[in-house]
């Protein structure tokens, strides 16, 4: 779901993480993994100790007390790591190869599964502190981002830029808190490390393990401060709930259950998903320990929807079609991988339960991402997912691009339709979602079923956040684009020519100029709107220093310009070491 590898887990020395939802970049080759964060000095030991061969499992009962069942774990070889009594689970341990089959038999257990295929980390009894990192500092302007305008935000900040009354719970890799960005709407009080499947309640324990998490953040909430990025609910609060195991990110099924549990109990009005629970790719219920994890995961879900959470999701960045599921090559994860044949009944959790907003990615425009997974009947909305600019940790900012990027923006809109509405159920916010959603038609692409209002790539559409709070959306302007690649060689002028016919009289105040340039260093670059005339308009000059792309939309008055002719963007290079494309544009009127 994160940012640069079609197809692939991003690899944190282990066979996968954050898979499915991993970074994806233009190449389709894998994203080099970051270094695992340093840790800070282990606490005194919370749990019992760890021993090698132990694993984790789901033991599922009915909800309310479970002290027997918990009592039979404990006379069967195992112990009680965690428990939740309000959905009838428990996370138990065990050295022991015959606990499940055991646990299995025993009265009042309805399932039982392994979360893992692998060993229960022994910093699940001693966890170590996130690294809290030193803090740089960004020049001041925060230009709206493409993805923003192209989902309106833009447009709804003026109405509605969101309520510090709402929640969003962010369950990822963690967040970094002291980011510029993101410390004005950060909320402490609701934060926690649910890494191994209970609450970790300790300042500092939610804090990223990756970088994937606070970017996700950033995309919901970055503040409006006139610093690097603003979210598309610039004023909402955001709790990190870390579910990601530090040193591989992995999101093993414990460690959502505790997440959901926490957003249900702690008042989140929506929580973001961007990953898939681990080591499964897909969840078949014709196995025994998968089948566990289901329940579990399901219970979880629900509950906290019925305080009032709904759960938004990524889609997953294998381009697979999850309405006719085939084959799994992926899982376990953990372990070593094998091929196996699935059907739909095997399912991609969360993002396939019951309840759960399934988010596909767009790419430039309204297109659809080359990696994002898709579906008749599964995708429910689309948003932007390609290259998407946003915070990390350290006080940076970065391009990611996945389903992963796609599914805070909609995480995003829920906040801000909450806060214009706060009545609203998590049911009422599914069908705003699909009414408000601008619909995108199928492209020439036979996989891309159904109709305009509702198909296999983009479900009921492209989210809308000025729809969200209320707004009315202007009349469409005219659009022109160009997505012709234009290599930008070092100490070179290129130009990108667009033709703009059928507008009557000059452009407008208020023109949108939509740049997506790859390039990295963009402090060496001048990029410069030329009107039919000549008439040269800088939108870019020599700014960002050694940040990488160009991806926004910048606002010319262009009033004085007759629209039709031949409008060019200009980009000269000025300096040697650094090159790139442009790689589109494109003009509103």
């Amino acid at each position: 779901m994160l940012a640069a590898a079609l197809g692939a887990a991003l690899t944190f020395g282990a066979p996968a993480a954050l898979a499915g939802t991993a970074p994806v970049g233009p190449s389709g080759s894998p994203a080099s993994a970051p270094a695992a964060a340093p840790k800070a000095a282990a606490p005194a030991s919370q749990s019992a100790t760890w021993a090698a061969g132990t694993r984790a499992y789901l033991v599922i009962t009915a909800p309310g007390d479970s002290s027997a069942v918990r009592s039979a774990v404990t006379a069967n070889g195992g112990t009680v790591f965690s428990s939740y009594d309000a959905i009838g689970v428990i996370v138990a341990h065990s050295a022991s190869g015959t606990f499940a089959q055991t646990m299995r038999g025993v009265s009042g257990v309805q399932k039982v599964g392994a979360t893992r295929t692998s060993d229960v980390p022994a910093d699940a009894y001693n966890p170590a502190l996130p690294a809290n990192p030193a803090q740089s500092t960004t020049p001041a302007g925060e230009p709206v981002r493409a993805d923003m305008s192209q989902i309106k935000a833009d447009q709804a900040w003026a109405v509605n830029a969101g309520s510090a009354a709402v929640k969003v719970g962010i369950l990822d890799t963690g967040m970094d808190d002291q980011h510029q960005d993101l410390a004005p709407n950060f909320n402490a009080a609701d934060s926690v490390s649910c890494a191994y499947g209970k609450p970790d309640t300790r300042a500092g324990a939610w804090r990223d393990v990756d970088t994937h998490g606070t970017h996700v953040a950033g995309t919901i909430a970055a503040a409006k401060n006139g610093k690097g990025v603003v979210g598309v609910a610039p004023n909402v609060k955001i709790s990190a709930v870390r579910v990601a195991e530090p040193g591989n990110s992995f999101f093993f099924a414990e460690n959502t259950i505790c997440g959901f549990v926490w957003a249900g109990d702690h008042g989140f009005k929506v929580t973001n998903n961007s990953y898939y629970t681990d080591p499964w790719q897909f969840n078949c219920p014709d196995n025994e320990d998968q089948a566990a994890i289901i329940e579990g995961v399901t219970r979880a879900q629900a509950y906290a929807e019925s305080k009032g959470s709904l759960q938004v999701a990524a889609a997953g960045n294998e381009n697979y079609d999850l309405a006719h599921k085939t084959t799994d090559t992926a899982s376990p994860n953990d372990s070593t991988p094998v091929t196996r044949t699935i059907t739909n009944a095997c399912l991609d959790i969360p993002t396939e339960l019951p309840g759960v907003v399934t988010v596909a990615a767009n790419g430039t425009g309204t297109t659809k991402a080359s990696f994002s997974n898709f579906g008749q009947g599964v995708i429910d909305v689309a948003a932007p997912g390609q290259d998407v600019y946003s915070t990390l940790p350290g006080g940076k900012y970065g391009s990611k691009s996945g389903t992963s990027m796609a599914s805070p923006h909609v995480a995003g809109v829920v906040a801000l339709m909450v806060s214009a509405d706060p009545t609203l159920t998590p049911a009422q916010i599914r069908a705003r979602l699909a009414t408000q959603a601008n619909d995108i038609p199928c492209p020439s692409d036979s996989r891309c079923t159904g109709t305009t209002a509702n198909n296999a790539f983009f479900g009921e559409g492209q989210v809308d956040a000025l729809k969200a709070v209320g707004g009315s959306t202007p009349p469409a302007g005219k659009y022109f684009e160009n997505t012709a690649d234009f290599a930008i060689g070092d100490n070179t002028t290129v130009e990108s020519p667009i033709t703009v016919t059928g507008v009557t009289g000059n452009a407008p105040a208020t023109l949108k100029v939509g740049v997506n340039i790859a390039h990295t260093y963009i402090g060496d670059l001048k990029v410069d709107l030329v009107a039919p005339d000549g008439t040269v308009y800088t939108v870019h000059n020599r700014a960002g220093g050694s940040t990488d792309n160009i991806n926004q939309t910048y606002t010319v008055n262009a009033s004085s310009e007759v629209a039709n002719g031949t409008w060019k963007l200009r980009v000269n290079d000025n300096a040697g070491g650094d090159t790139g494309k442009i790689d589109s544009w494109n003009l509103t009127f």
